[in-house]
């Protein structure tokens, strides 16, 4: 089974090629530095299919990390996964980059935090058991620790915590999380083949950005309105 692996979401963008048939399965990859996946994307995946000896139209999925992360950078790379999905009719697979974060710690626990930054002093957080997803939101800092306070004082299991990024772990450092590399496509592999294995596709007509973001009209709606006194 042939698989591109797509992931714009970071700094850097990258793709993977993995053949199930090979030993190592991932026969190549390349990276997209600087932001440049808007103008490397397209041409790199055909350099990289091209220099692998692998036709596009022998792929068999396509795999892509739909989020969050920049908006731009996740806008490009689903826009491209989902063009290759409709123009050779093969089926896609999204997968949270949270997720693909998660998978990437070595864990004392089966739950696992992983954040990644989200600016405005807030973080994109995914909550996971045993690899299953059990939420993911944008938090605060301070609803960050008050829900890890509330689950101190519920004796719930207490997770695992992974970043990827020096500023989160920086500003986490009571939680002591672990400090990881920036996931690549090829991080996604794993996840995507468990998906490939059970036919969980996305449908590219519909799958959206997984954003986890709120719009500025919901950021500034509440200043906004306190700011208006109430009628007499």
């Amino acid at each position: 089974m042939k698989i591109l692996l797509i992931d714009t979401c970071g700094a850097a963008g990258s793709l993977a090629l993995a053949d199930t048939a090979c030993s190592p399965v991932v026969i190549d990859s390349t990276s997209l530095p600087g932001r440049s996946a808007a103008e490397r994307l397209v041409p790199s995946i055909r350099s990289l299919t091209a220099g692998s000896g692998i036709n596009l139209h022998s792929l068999d999925a396509v795999a892509v990390v739909h989020g969050p992360g920049s908006f731009t950078g996740v806008r490009v790379g689903l826009s491209a996964a989902k063009g290759l999905c409709h123009a050779l009719n093969l089926p896609l697979v999204a997968i949270s980059r949270l997720a693909v974060l998660a998978s990437l710690a070595q864990p004392s626990t089966d739950h696992i935090h992983a954040l990644l930054d989200a600016g405005r002093g807030e973080f994109y957080s995914g909550l996971y058991a045993s690899g299953d997803c059990l939420h993911e939101s944008l938090v605060t800092r301070d609803q960050l620790l008050a829900s890890l306070d509330h689950a101190n004082q519920s004796r719930e299991v207490q997770p695992g915590f992974v970043v990827c990024e020096q500023v989160v772990a920086q500003s986490l450092a009571a939680l002591a999380p672990q400090l990881v590399a920036e996931p690549t496509a090829a991080d996604a592999l794993p996840l995507a083949l468990a998906r490939i294995r059970q036919r969980a596709f996305d449908d590219p007509a519909t799958i959206d950005a997984n954003y986890l973001r709120r719009t500025d009209a919901e950021i500034f709606a509440k200043p906004i309105a306190a700011a208006v006194p109430p009628p007499q």
